[in-house]
C-alpha cells in the first residue's frame, strides 16, 4: 500500500475532466491538482515554453511528495512528456499516448482525425504515436484554436460553440475519417455538440477514461496502489485567482471544488489578492 497522492497538472482547468475520470476509477486514491491558470493558454505557446513551465511544475508535484504525475494537458504532453519522465523520479503519464492506442485500435478505415490546440497539431506527437502502433493510418490534424475560450465561456453549449465545432469538422469530414481524437482535455464538456457534428458513424476518442485507465494499470504494475477500503481526498492548487477557478472547475469536474489554494511558481508572478 502506498498512501502518497497522484499529482495531476494542466494550463488551467481543463484537466479536471482528466482528474474526474481517475476520481471514479481509482476513489480509494487521494489526488493533487495544480492548475497554471496565471499563464494559460498553452496552445498558442512555443514548444519550448511549455516544456520548461512542465517541468517546474512537474518539480513542484514531486516536492508535494507525489508518487506519480499526470500530465493532464495535451499541450504539455507533447512538448514535455520524455523531458519529464527523464526529469522526475516518479512515473510520469500524459494523455496522447493512450488517446493515439485507442484511435489505431478503433479506426477500421485507417484515417484517424484529430483536433487539438495549434501547439498540439505542430508537434506531430499524435502522427507518431498513432504510427508506433498502426505505420499504415493516415492521421489528418486539424488545429482548434476558437473552441477553448468558447468552452469556458458562459454559454458553452451555445451556437457560437456549435458553429466553430463544424467548421473544424468539416475537412475531416471530407477526408472520410472514422474515428476522431478530441486532443484537448476540454472537449469532453461539449462532447454531444461534436457528436452531432461527425455522426453516430464516427468514433470520438477522449483522453480522460483512456488515460484513467493508464494510470491504474501504472500504479497495480508498480505496486503502489492506496488501501482500496478508503475514500481518498484531493487538494487544488492555481497559479491563478482561487475563486475563479472553483467556479469554473465545477463544470470541469462535475463534482464540488470547495478549498482552492493559491501557489507561486518561479516563473509566475505573484497576482494581487
Amino acid at each position: 500500500m502506498d498512501g502518497r497522492p497522484i499529482g495531476v497538472f494542466d494550463s488551467g482547468v481543463g484537466g479536471l475532466t482528466v482528474l474526474h475520470e481517475l476520481l471514479v476509477t481509482l476513489p480509494h486514491e487521494d489526488a493533487v491538482y495544480l492548475g497554471d491558470n496565471a499563464r494559460l493558454p498553452y496552445g498558442p505557446r512555443p514548444l519550448d515554453e511549455v516544456r520548461s513551465f512542465a517541468l517546474e511544475i512537474g518539480a513542484r508535484l514531486e516536492e508535494e511528495g507525489v508518487k506519480l504525475v499526470v500530465v493532464a494537458c495535451n499541450s504539455a504532453t507533447a512538448a514535455g512528456l520524455p523531458d519529464l519522465q527523464r526529469a522526475l523520479r516518479v512515473p510520469v503519464v500524459g494523455v496522447l499516448q493512450p488517446e493515439a492506442h485507442a484511435a489505431a485500435l478503433a479506426t477500421r478505415n485507417r484515417r484517424v482525425g484529430l483536433l487539438a490546440t495549434e501547439a498540439t497539431v505542430a508537434s506531430r506527437r499524435y502522427e507518431e504515436l498513432v504510427h508506433a502502433y498502426d505505420a499504415g493510418v493516415e492521421v489528418i490534424s486539424v488545429p482548434a484554436p476558437r473552441l477553448v475560450p468558447l468552452i469556458e465561456g458562459p454559454d458553452p453549449f451555445g451556437e457560437e460553440t456549435t458553429e466553430a465545432v463544424r467548421e473544424v469538422a468539416a475537412p475531416l469530414k471530407e477526408a472520410g475519417v472514422d474515428t476522431v481524437i478530441l486532443g484537448c482535455t476540454h472537449y469532453p464538456i461539449v462532447r454531444p455538440v461534436f457528436q452531432r457534428a461527425f455522426g453516430r458513424s464516427v468514433t470520438l476518442v477522449f483522453s480522460a477514461d483512456e488515460t484513467a485507465r493508464e494510470v491504474a494499470e501504472t500504479l497495480a504494475r508498480k505496486g503502489i496502489e492506496n488501501d482500496e477500503s478508503r475514500e481518498g481526498a484531493v487538494r487544488f492548487l492555481t497559479t491563478g485567482d482561487p475563486d475563479d477557478f472553483a467556479e469554473m472547475g465545477k463544470r470541469f469536474l462535475q463534482l464540488p471544488v470547495r478549498h482552492v489554494e493559491r501557489v507561486t511558481l518561479a516563473g509566475v508572478a505573484p497576482q494581487a489578492a
